[in-house]
């Protein structure tokens, strides 16, 4: 008899149903000679620390660091359920012929269903089933082309390796520093990639609270209703930014007046030119082309729909990993964003599948669809490819799941449809030999823009391209009058993370990256991976490490306590675990050695602990439980309305003015130096001069005060602004 183990009931179903096995029994489904059984996810995990040793049942300082002489697994929990199907998995496979192990095709899916067939101790041949959909016409293809186990032994030991360094990283560390550093009892979790994701919230925000905004002016003029910018010399750090963000491949140009950093100075250069003509010194067009947007992977996937739809990524996790079980969308734990050439001839029949978007398929129909090595590429694929939908009818969804399906389908048809052309006009100007530049962009063919064109996009979404600009037509050497304006500007700070340019965070290791290229470079050194990454970040949010204000990520007083007393750069640093999940890579791809790595992670694991313990500071966190964070939420109305009784009527919030060449000298919200010295009322009633002034972030709340620092009344809509008394 031959034993087929899924990792939960529904997939088991449906392999059956392939396989011609009708026949229920208690825990399988048999027939046609198979016995086809199933997990529940995980069933089993490794042992506990007192499942080693006794000595490691009390947490104590003098028993750290716990390392197993040999790993050792268990059926997870006491729950009746598991133990009666493990017991029934178990009979099968010790009175089978042969194994396929139909779990889920990934490092994850591989390990689950090892430590099961280890537990029970099977002992006959294994196959393995690989699969990226689980449509019908999948699972019989993966059937007829049923691969050895051992093929799969890399990806175990990657897994493995995985688990057990976060075995050793997470009991010890947790243990460590609850004991040396907590108090009252409560648990100061520390993980090998929960951690550094942790410390990018904390000094991301850090930053924003500590960030000084500066004044500082553009000169700008408008000419035939059109408005030229002065062009204004980078700095040397601006032009080392901008190259790092672009690769190194493009060479910065420099031109242009130096930075305008008073009003005197501003006004200076707008008496100079305002009386002579701008001369059109320069029109330049260039025609080019805008690529379809790329295929999803799982983290894309989530960075879309937090922007979208304001989807958690576990929540979007949840709902692709639906899709996929509805057999509507290929497998989704993927971390590329290209097709191999095997599935380039299935393309026709999966568009034609998509009947709900006929009027976007329908021009492709009977053609020879493109082939761009954009889109399919033997060389980038691995295990699996690009999330994209099977073609199989789409019905029964829920809106949530619609809405994700709708994005996959749209990608999937528009890498199909020819590139939008566009032209591109740049007008250069000059008055006084300061040179001004306007651009300007005209959609020719949209080409793939046809299939999101009826999509609303989000107003707070920062704008990534214009659609469309469209310049009147200036001519080389024409001038005439314009007027010339000064803008008052601010520095801004960094914005706050939000799970969707967290994720984009974590994936590059805490890089800012835009270019895709760069970006496919980076993820072998990203931190967690595509699958785990949600769970991090839920786990941060259960730990009540950070906290969500609107779309914003926000650590708590505890996340940034932890962060701070961390001085193991190995613990937070996302570029050191970065290099962690590259050698897991490495060993999944059998260029490092499994045993290798776990003896490095040994010794990394016994350095912290030496170095904890060596500290003498007596420093203590003590844990925000999910009680105290709402009544410190409760607590911050407070400020507002201390504020609303301190202030005076005529304390109004000052209007915002926008006039031609008129200026202010200090940035919103900033105090007389002396005033800022005030950080309580007077006995006589006097109001702090910074209370009540805009804030100098968001621009529309006002400064309020709290018991430790100023904050703004937008707090609740997502400002961040805080500055310390």
């Amino acid at each position: 008899m031959i034993v087929c183990i899924a990792e939960k009931p529904s997939v088991a179903r449906d392999i059956a149903e392939v396989l011609g096995a009708h026949t229920r029994k208690e825990g399988y489904i048999e027939g046609n000679g198979y016995q086809v059984t199933w997990t529940f996810g995980h069933l089993c995990t490794l042992k506990e620390p007192h499942e080693y040793t006794p000595n490691w049942k009390s947490w104590s300082l003098s028993s750290l660091p716990m390392i197993p002489p040999r790993f050792g697994i268990k059926l997870i929990g006491h729950d009746p359920g598991i133990e009666k199907q493990f017991h029934v998995i178990e009979w099968l496979m010790q009175n089978a012929d042969e194994i396929i192990n139909c779990g889920d095709a990934g490092q994850e899916g591989e390990l689950i269903q090892r430590w099961v067939m280890q537990k029970a101790g099977a002992r006959c041949p294994v196959k393995r089933l690989w699969i990226s959909s689980l449509t019908e016409e999948a699972i019989r293809e993966g059937f007829s082309k049923l691969k050895d186990q051992a093929e799969f032994q890399s990806l175990y030991e990657a897994g493995l390796s995985r688990a057990m360094g976060d075995w050793l990283l997470g009991m010890n560390a947790t243990r460590l520093y609850t004991l040396k550093y907590g108090q009252n009892k409560q648990v100061l979790s520390i993980g090998r990639v929960q951690t550094p994701t942790l410390a990018l919230i904390v000094n991301r925000q850090l930053e924003i609270a500590n960030f000084e905004p500066k004044q500082y002016w553009e000169l700008k003029t408008n000419y035939r209703n059109t408005t030229f910018s002065a062009l204004i010399r980078k700095s040397d750090e601006e032009i080392a930014a901008e190259e790092e963000k672009n690769g190194g491949k493009k060479k910065i140009d420099n031109p242009g007046i130096d930075p305008i950093a008073n009003r005197e100075e501003g006004e200076a250069l707008v008496e100079r030119i305002k009386d002579l003509p701008f001369v059109v010194t320069n029109v330049g067009k260039k025609d080019g082309k805008e690529y379809a947007p790329r295929l999803f992977d799982l983290t894309s996937l989530q960075v879309e729909c937090n922007k979208k739809f304001a989807y958690s990524a576990d929540e979007t996790l949840k709902l692709i990993q639906s899709l996929y079980e509805k057999k509507v969308a290929t497998y989704p734990r993927v971390d590329t964003t290209f097709l191999s050439d095997d599935i380039y001839p299935k393309c026709p029949a999966i568009l034609k599948g998509l009947r709900d978007y006929e009027v976007l398929t329908a021009p492709l129909a009977g053609t020879t669809l493109l082939k761009s090595k954009k889109v399919f590429d033997n060389s980038k694929v691995t295990d699996h490819h690009a999330i994209i939908p099977t073609g199989v009818y789409a019905q029964n969804l829920t809106d949530m799941e619609r809405r994700v399906y709708d994005l996959i389908a749209r990608r999937f048809i528009a890498v199909f449809y020819p590139d939008c052309k566009i032209s591109t006009t740049t007008v250069m100007g000059e008055v006084d030999k300061i040179e001004f530049r306007v651009t300007g962009k005209q959609i020719l063919e949209p080409g793939w823009r046809v299939v999101f064109a009826k999509e609303v996009k989000d107003p707070t979404e920062e704008k990534e391209e214009e659609d469309e600009n469209v310049l009147p037509a200036f001519v080389k050497g024409e001038s005439g009058p314009h007027i010339p304006d000064l803008n008052e500007k601010w520095t801004q700070p960094p914005r706050p993370y939000t799970e969707a340019t967290l994720l984009r965070a974590m994936e590059t290791a805490g890089k800012l990256v835009d270019n895709d290229e760069l970006r496919d470079a980076l993820k072998e050194n990203g931190i967690g991976r595509p699958s785990t990454r949600a769970a991090i970040i839920e786990t941060l949010f259960k730990r009540n490490y950070i906290r969500k204000e609107r779309k914003n990520l926000i650590a708590t007083p505890t996340g940034v306590e932890l962060v701070q007393l961390i001085h193991e750069e190995l613990l937070k640093s996302a570029e050191l675990t970065g290099i962690w999940e590259k050698k897991l890579r490495e060993i999944e791809k059998k260029t490092y050695d499994a045993r290798q790595f776990l003896e490095e992670l040994k010794q990394m694991v016994s350095e912290i602990v030496m170095s904890v313990l060596s500290d003498n500071t007596n420093r203590r966190i003590t844990i925000q439980d999910a009680v105290a964070a709402k009544a410190e939420e409760k607590e911050k109305k407070e400020p507002k309305k201390r504020e609303r009784k301190l202030s005076t009527p005529k304390e109004k919030k000052p209007k915002a003015e926008k006039t031609t060449n008129e200026v202010k000298t200090d940035p919103p919200g900033s105090p007389a130096p002396v005033a800022m010295a005030a950080s309580t009322p007077s006995a006589t009633g006097e109001v702090d001069a910074f209370v009540g002034q805009p804030c100098p972030l968001c621009g529309k709340g006002i400064i309020i005060k709290g018991k430790t620092a100023y904050g703004c009344s937008e707090w609740r809509n997502g400002c961040t602004f805080r500055k310390n008394f």
